[in-house]
């Protein structure tokens, strides 16, 4: 396009192009931006306040993550989330009167609470699975969670595909499953290779070893240790995945991740004083265990990588990988044309694939 420069003596204008640096990069193929940066400009422009901008749509609207636990009835799951939100927030916690009993069948339970840190508001939903490897045949109890899972992608893909469709479509996808395998010290057992094989190509799986104060030091090493071979001898993805590291500094920071998972964890909802001061811990003969200590344990690394540093990671792998492959079979399987103008029309089948 055509340039209209202010009347100026030669001089001058010699003097700001020599001070504009401009880059040139090749973008796509036959095009070319150019890179100007700040310090090549003539002046402020005012461009990092889109972040201030994004910040405050983020709290007046919030935003929502569901996160399911999954894991035989004992292990402490219903705590374990309560002690991530410092708040009841587990199923259990909601239920007056709850009493544990062991259903013969995986029954999919939500509970959802809206928390409100410092003016940021997130809807929360917690997805539990009780009577999930609780009986003595447990073949195919996987099965319910599978199509759960992948009923909140319909209902996703659903809403997109409405013609008149709503400017936020409301989100139940589950972001992230937390993975409780018992601290036995000896292998991954059948039922936990199975259920990670099939959900690890659906939904991003954060294993964890429950009640980890169970074993020494060195038993808990040598257990992960044996965990970790036994992922990479099944052929299980646990998040996060290499492949889905962008650039350098994300691959460091997630290798260090990768090296200590799963995580060994201790939950609890009590207080106790130590040295004067209150720490959430569980209280033994012999001292107590700090479990926002890591060298206690590693629920602080757990609670880390869930909130502070991937939460937004876990979203947006669960939107652009699992929901988009889910997303592209469905269509496919539909047999839509997007070559010919009109409405789409999209009639799903109500089936879902176990076998994955």
């Amino acid at each position: 396009g055509l340039c209209f420069l202010p009347d100026r003596s030669s001089d001058t204008t010699m003097e700001l192009e020599a001070e504009v640096n401009v880059e040139l990069c090749q973008s796509g193929p036959g095009l070319q931006m150019s890179l100007i940066r700040g310090t090549d400009l003539f002046g402020y422009i005012g461009i990092e306040a889109v972040l201030d901008q994004m910040r405050s749509k983020t709290m007046k609207a919030g935003f929502e993550f569901n996160i399911m636990v999954v894991g035989q009835s004992g292990l402490g799951k219903s705590t374990l989330v309560n002690t991530l939100f410092k708040s009841k927030v587990s199923r259990k916690s909601c239920t007056p009167n709850y009493e544990e009993k062991i259903s013969k069948t995986v029954k999919l339970q939500t509970v959802s609470h809206v928390i409100e840190e410092n003016g940021v508001k997130m809807k929360l939903t917690v997805i539990d699975t009780p009577g999930f490897g609780d009986q003595i045949n447990n073949d195919n109890c996987w099965e319910p969670i599978v199509k759960y899972v992948n009923e909140q992608y319909e209902k996703y893909l659903r809403e997109e595909l409405h013609i008149n469709r709503k400017r936020v479509i409301p989100d139940s996808r589950v972001h992230c499953c937390i993975y409780f395998l018992p601290a036995t010290g000896h292998r991954l057992r059948p039922i936990d290779v199975e259920f990670m094989k099939r959900l690890g190509k659906i939904v991003s799986i954060v294993p964890v070893i429950a009640k980890a104060d169970t074993l020494t030091i060195e038993e808990r090493q040598e257990f992960k240790e044996r965990i970790r071979q036994d992922l990479v001898d099944n052929g299980i993805h646990v998040y996060p995945q290499k492949e889905y590291d962008e650039d350098p500094e994300e691959r460091i920071l997630n290798n260090s991740i990768r090296e200590s998972i799963p995580f060994a964890v201790v939950g609890t909802d009590k207080e106790h004083q130590v040295n004067g001061n209150k720490v959430l811990g569980r209280k033994t003969n012999w001292g107590i265990i700090e479990v926002e200590n890591v060298a206690h344990c590693e629920f602080a690394n757990l609670r880390d990588l869930l909130i502070r540093s991937h939460l937004q990671d876990l979203k947006d792998v669960t939107h652009n990988i699992h929901y988009e492959t889910y997303r592209v079979r469905r269509l496919n399987e539909s047999n839509m044309n997007f070559s010919e103008p009109g409405p789409i029309l999209y009639t799903p089948t109500p089936t879902f694939s176990t076998d994955m």
